[in-house]
């Protein structure tokens, strides 16, 4: 048995039954068992790896972080995750969890053994038990926002994004959110989300909004979003999945804004846009994405409407290895043959192509009036 850490329930076996699990977890910090709540995508498979989100005020919010998990990977808005919820509702344990010192604004007793029972202890354990990527979220709402922002205060930041919901602002958070923002090279999310009606912690938050975005870096990815008709109670229910759109934003496939507005306004290649777009996934989220077969269609457009013919070459070489069997990789090259006025390995290439499945736009039909026309105009 292990000296700090005893989970009650299901352990290993739990994930091949159920897609969420509730658990008791014991800590040593804290010298309590505390009710977490996981969620593993229904095909896990420890050869792939899942970004873990950590989700404070469990039993509000880890039901709509978990539905916007699932509709966001379903559609290919975000890698899927591992999602735990921390319940602090029962007693008003939360307030305890979240206290902090009038004076300093720095957590209480109670407050640090919170923070090292979800740093040390509950995070270790997921990390340690499952395939988990690097890249790690938190999501807190009212004082448990202000909580995560004690994350900031150490000199690596443990998660990659954060998401505040309406935070309850801890004295000095407003200058030391931002201090802290600022002095960091990793590559950090920051996303805000605040109702309209105002409170006595708003001119403080439209303070340290001021802040942030006075911020020139490009590590920092910051996110304000401000809703009408919210109230302090409903806010949040508002914002989460506009969070997860701007934070997982990279991983979505290339839309057609994306294509008009970046790449093809990008001086550089066109392939080696693709290729710095799933390099940048690969290093922010530590997970290596199969290449969409809507992006591969993107960058051929844009070749064509760039006549950047020099990267039809490569993108014909990733089409073989990510769609084998196809006739994408071949009837690719062989139009960068043909452009490059080598009409003999043109032709040669488009049978080829003409010997394989069908795929998107490229039917058999297709190559074949490539090689008539290549026949009849030099005479094979």
């Amino acid at each position: 048995m292990r000296p700090l850490l005893i989970l009650i329930g299901l352990c290993c076996c739990f994930i091949s039954n159920a897609q969420v699990t509730q658990e008791i977890f014991e800590s040593f910090k804290l010298q309590e068992r505390r009710d977490v709540r996981y969620y593993f995508p229904e095909d896990y498979d420890e050869e792939k790896k899942y970004p873990l989100i950590v989700v404070l005020d469990g039993e509000y919010l880890f039901d709509q972080v978990v539905a916007t998990a699932k509709f966001y990977s379903q559609f290919h808005g975000m890698p899927q995750s591992i999602v735990v919820g921390v319940n602090q509702n029962e007693r008003s344990i939360r307030l305890d969890d979240c206290e902090w010192e009038e004076e300093s604004g720095l957590p209480t007793e109670k407050g640090k053994k919170f923070f090292e029972f979800l740093g040390m202890e509950m995070i270790p354990y997921l990390d340690l038990n499952y395939s988990t990527a690097p890249f790690k979220m938190i999501v807190g709402y009212d004082i448990t926002a202000n909580f995560q922002n004690y994350w900031l205060f150490k000199d690596n930041s443990l998660f990659n994004a954060y998401i505040s919901i309406s935070p309850t602002l801890a004295p000095e958070m407003e200058n030391r959110v931002p201090a802290r923002l600022g002095a960091f090279n990793k590559q950090i999310f920051y996303q805000l989300i605040l109702e309209k009606d105002k409170s006595k912690y708003t001119s403080r938050i439209m303070q340290m909004d001021k802040a942030i975005k006075a911020i020139d870096k490009e590590s920092l990815h910051y996110y304000f979003d401000e809703y009408e008709g919210a109230d302090h109670i409903s806010i949040a229910t508002y914002g989460i999945g506009k969070a997860f759109d701007n934070i997982f934003g990279m991983f979505k496939p290339i839309s057609p804004k994306e294509y008009k507005t970046q790449m093809l306004t990008s001086e550089e290649p066109v392939f080696d846009y693709l290729q710095k777009k799933y390099n940048n996934i690969e290093d922010l989220f530590g997970i290596k994405k199969q290449v969409e077969l809507n992006d591969l269609m993107a960058v051929y457009a844009g070749i064509r409407k760039k006549e950047d013919l020099e990267s039809l070459k490569p993108l014909s070489d990733l089409c073989k290895r990510e769609f084998p069997g196809t006739m994408l990789g071949f009837y690719f090259e062989a139009e960068y043959y043909e452009q490059k006025g080598e009409p003999k390995k043109a032709l040669k290439t488009f049978e080829k192509a003409f010997g394989m499945d069908e795929i998107d736009f490229l039917t058999k039909e297709m190559a074949l009036e490539k090689i008539d026309a290549l026949k009849a105009d030099f005479g094979y």
